[in-house]
């Protein structure tokens, strides 16, 4: 694969001058918020996060998606944090799109670089330092682990996009492939985040209409997406979030690859009234 590239939002705010005019929607199906949102006015500061702030671009919303939170987080250097997830009910992935990150876990120091990748579980108590000279910026997932009796929690990974073979989808000659993190097949996880990729002039050839929620954050080039009834464009640094059900497909048309980071909810029973499984 050619030499990969990460939009990372920097801030900033617009000028007077700007037209109000917008690609940015929420609907009862989807919402997309285009790069251009993601300016200083919407950041938040989290507590014992020290030089350091984040847009939140998803959280659990009732009638929406309801599965997870994702976070875009911008530490400055020197910066991080020491107690950085306050529930120890949940699991969580970082993707560094910008910069350098040193997480450790469990007496051990991971250097995360730009395609850096990181699977935290419950309760780990991972802590977070930019030690580098610029901001690290990263994406920062989140969700309550859904526990089953007789499997155990998943185990931390570590890894870099660059080190992981991409897979080709059947019958597309590798021009739609997905980066997998996780082997499907392993039960213990019940969430996926993973990278996909289009050559230009890829499709996803159907209405995919499922349970999984989504989040698809745009790392790299265009595309034409179908979200619920509409086609929309988008390009680098924009974010889709779909609730379940709502149909997508992708036209990728260049000139270059469309790539997104993905997340959905994945091998678990449907909650039914009081709960997973009896108590």
């Amino acid at each position: 694969m050619s030499a990969r590239s990460y939009y990372a939002p920097q801030g900033g705010h617009p000028p007077q001058t700007q037209l109000l005019t917008d690609r940015a929607v929420f609907t009862e199906a989807y919402a997309l918020m285009p790069r251009g949102v993601m300016q200083d006015i919407v950041t938040s500061y989290l507590p014992f996060w020290e030089k350091s702030r984040c847009w939140v671009i998803a959280r659990p919303l009732s009638g929406f998606a309801e599965t997870f939170s994702q976070y875009i987080m911008e530490v400055q250097p020197g910066g991080g944090s020491e107690r950085p997830e306050p529930d120890a009910g949940a699991e969580g992935v970082l993707f560094v799109v910008e910069g350098e990150l040193t997480v450790e876990l469990g007496g051990r120091s991971h250097l995360m670089t730009p395609g850096g990748y990181a699977f935290l579980p419950p309760a780990s108590g991972w802590t977070a330092r930019n030690a580098g000279t610029a901001p690290a910026r990263f994406h920062w997932i989140r969700k309550a682990y859904e526990a089953v009796p007789g499997l155990d929690a998943p185990e931390p990974i570590f890894v870099n996009e660059a080190e992981i073979e991409p897979a080709p989808m059947p019958g597309t000659q590798g021009k739609w492939a997905t980066t997998r993190f996780v082997d499907p097949g392993d039960l213990r996880h019940d969430m996926h985040v993973t990278v996909v990729t289009f050559e230009p002039g890829a499709v996803i050839p159907f209405a995919e209409t499922h349970v999984m929620e989504h989040g698809l954050y745009v790392l790299e080039g265009k595309a034409v997406y179908r979200l619920n009834r509409d086609w929309v464009e988008v390009e680098a640094g924009d974010f889709m979030w779909l609730r379940a059900f709502c149909p997508q497909a992708c036209y990728a048309g260049g000139p270059g690859r469309f790539r997104y980071l993905l997340y959905k909810d994945v091998n678990r029973h449907a909650k039914l009234a009081g709960g997973l499984f009896p108590r």
